[in-house]
């Protein structure tokens, strides 16, 4: 008779349960910050089920009314309710800051894996390239990129506002791939994938690559936290996310700094969502590290 649990299969998913069990327990302010993520994919995802008002009606006779039963956290000048904008400003913030986060990231990890595979001049000339880019601080090199590509909206998200925000990543992301693929290019499993005559497209992804996602992926969700804030910069300056389309940086600039001591909710309950989703990536980011990095264990 079999015994099921000496299956591969069986043995796998208890392997990754007990180690979810694990990281619950060791960090667990990795597990509070992940469960705020949770609600606010979920909030993004259903919002069209969740949000009690719809974020774009506009009522004159609504206006500026505190939190109530009817509004709980309120309306803005023009009547919206706060709370169904914070909702669907939750899509807003995630769409912009997984999508910049991601496309930034996997550009800077190819970048830095192939400037420490080939090295040499290719290296040389990848690295200067680097230094200028980080020579500009991130707010600055996103709005010289906006204010380049001009806006181009797609199903109500603006891609240049995507890939400005993307740019800055890429150098940061690449230095620090780099310095970790130097040590993986002088493994012998890649001299014998050169001496085997494996390409340098095989070599770089199949065999650099898979070492690289621990990495890869503390700065991913590190990142995303850095995208939000910055799309929200972006949109509180005008040069991110336009109306009527529902954003949390939008909700804090225009009329919103207008009535800050007659109406504080309408820049209050805005910057807790911010402020919210910002630590809770930068504390799963470095649950993440703490978690991955064998150098962080104890």
């Amino acid at each position: 008779m079999v015994d099921i649990s000496t299956l591969p299969s069986v043995k796998s998913r208890r392997k990754k349960r007990s180690s979810l069990i694990e990281f619950c327990i060791q960090q667990p302010l990795g597990l509070i910050s992940l469960a705020v993520i949770a609600v606010m994919m979920l909030a993004g995802i259903f919002a069209d089920y969740v949000a009690p008002y719809d974020p774009l009606e506009t009522s004159l006779i609504e206006a500026l009314k505190p939190p109530s039963w009817s509004h709980l956290l309120g309306t803005d000048p023009f009547g919206r309710d706060i709370l169904s904008r914070l909702i669907y400003g939750a899509r807003t913030a995630l769409v912009i800051g997984l999508s910049s986060a991601f496309l930034g990231c996997s550009l800077g990890a190819i970048l830095g894996a192939t400037s420490a595979y080939f090295g040499g001049r290719i290296d040389g000339t990848i690295q200067r390239f680097v230094d200028i880019l980080l020579s500009f601080p991130l707010i600055v090199l996103a709005l010289v990129v906006v204010a380049a590509l001009g806006r181009s909206p797609l199903f109500g998200i603006d891609l240049n506002l995507i890939l400005a925000i993307a740019i800055p990543i890429i150098p940061q992301v690449s230095r620090v791939i780099r310095a970790s693929a130097l040590t993986i290019r002088r493994m012998p499993y890649i001299d014998a994938a050169r001496i085997a005559g494996y390409s340098h497209t095989r070599i770089v992804m199949r065999h650099m690559a898979p070492n690289l996602m621990a990495p890869y992926l503390i700065m991913l969700t590190a990142y995303v936290a850095q995208a939000i804030l910055l799309e929200a910069a972006l949109s509180f300056l005008g040069l991110g996310v336009t109306e009527p389309t529902p954003a949390w940086g939008l909700m804090l600039s225009g009329v919103g700094s207008e009535f800050f001591t007659t109406a504080p909710w309408i820049i209050i309950f805005p910057g807790i969502a911010i402020s919210l989703a910002v630590f809770a990536f930068n504390l799963f980011g470095d649950a993440m590290r703490d978690w991955l990095d064998p150098k962080f264990k104890s």
